[in-house]
């Protein structure tokens, strides 16, 4: 029974995938997108939706608020198409096995997935449906994932009940990722004072910026995860100067921050103030990295059914969680954000399947 309902999901979920390909939604502006989805969870599946912007939420019926409740989350939005596609991103190309498009992989594939699996073990007259099951269901496709945007899942999680775990659908190869990085972006000013190039006079604050630069590409936090590995410090953008002979007076600089679970956002940031001379700003302190027990139970029903737990470079919606997740996911985060990006049919499958075997 499960293997037959998994292909006709699979089915159904591929026809919605190539759909949203086919309606644009890059981050901030995913209306048409949600307005689709939305149409589609009402009018296809039968499930009640609540809708807050962009992002769409729907629980389970017969919500019970004594009993633990699991969230499943993918994001709504994509990158804006990078050049070298070589075919239409906007269009649903099937070759073979393979769904070409912007979104297949990041994130749709989780995405239609997630919402099947949610569709069919929730609704009563699902041959999967389960009336006496121990746990909430919460379904959520959130927008402005690609961007961290204050319109996104930050401006839902108050509306929702409370969340025990959350699973996240991201293209993970269908390996559980316990942990992944948070992320801190710093803006940097060394200062210095003009002068003409001529002349031996003025303090080249490009010569400043340099000596901290070197710092940011040397320096090692000493704490290193055993899952994520050392915190990463990227120097990513300089800019200074005005014209050649003008001494430039301020040199700008942006550095990529990757922490582990072994720091906060605010941690690191103090450290490196006493360690650099430039003026440093942080954007924001709020993505820090997160992570999950490994002896949680869900996290141990994964590796009974093969998963394998790894740490997750990249950073998703689990930063702004405040409780525990992970993610699992359909595809390979290496095609994401990349042209001709894809996915395989059998990988939804695989992945139906899968959620199928962990949820029920």
């Amino acid at each position: 029974m499960v293997n037959g309902q998994c292909s006709k999901l699979a089915e159904r979920a591929i026809e919605l995938l190539c759909r949203l390909i086919e309606t644009p939604r890059v981050s901030r502006e995913e209306k048409a997108a949600a307005d689709l989805l939305q149409a589609y969870m009402q009018d296809e599946l039968g499930l009640e939706v609540r809708r807050e912007g962009n992002n769409l939420w729907s629980l389970q019926p017969n919500f019970d608020a004594t009993k633990p409740t699991l969230l499943l989350n993918a994001h709504i939005d994509t990158v804006k198409p990078v050049s070298g596609w070589q075919r239409d991103p906007f269009k649903a190309t099937r070759e073979g096995s393979r769904i070409y498009g912007l979104g297949s992989n990041d994130d749709g594939a989780s995405l239609v997935s997630l919402l099947h699996v949610f569709a069919a073990l929730t609704q009563i007259s699902s041959p999967l449906g389960e009336a006496g099951r121990g746990l909430n269901l919460v379904f959520l496709a959130s927008a402005e994932e690609e961007v961290s945007g204050k319109g996104g899942i930050e401006s839902v999680l108050p509306l929702l009940p409370k969340i025990d775990v959350a699973l996240v659908g991201e293209p993970t190869g269908m390996q559980p990722a316990i942990a992944e990085k948070g992320l801190m972006v710093l803006d940097c000013t060394a200062h210095g004072k003009a002068g003409h190039a001529a002349r031996d006079e003025g303090d080249n604050a490009i010569y400043h910026a340099i000596d901290d630069i070197e710092w940011f590409r040397s320096y090692k936090f000493e704490k290193v995860s055993s899952l994520l590995g050392p915190v990463k410090m990227t120097v990513t953008i300089v800019n200074a100067g005005t014209q050649h002979n003008v001494v430039p007076d301020t040199c700008t600089f942006t550095v990529d921050v990757r922490s582990n679970e072994c720091y906060t956002n605010r941690e690191l940031f103090d450290e490196i103030g006493k360690n650099v001379k430039s003026e440093v700003k942080a954007r924001s302190f709020r993505l820090g990295s997160s992570s999950i027990d490994v002896n949680h139970p869900l996290v141990q029903k994964i590796i009974g059914l093969g998963g394998k737990p790894f740490g997750s470079p990249t950073l998703s919606d689990q930063a702004l969680m405040p409780f525990p997740s992970l993610k699992l996911g359909p595809g390979e985060s290496s095609r994401s954000h990349s042209a001709d990006e894809f996915v395989d049919f059998c990988e939804i499958e695989h992945a139906i399947e899968t959620y199928l075997k962990l949820l029920k």
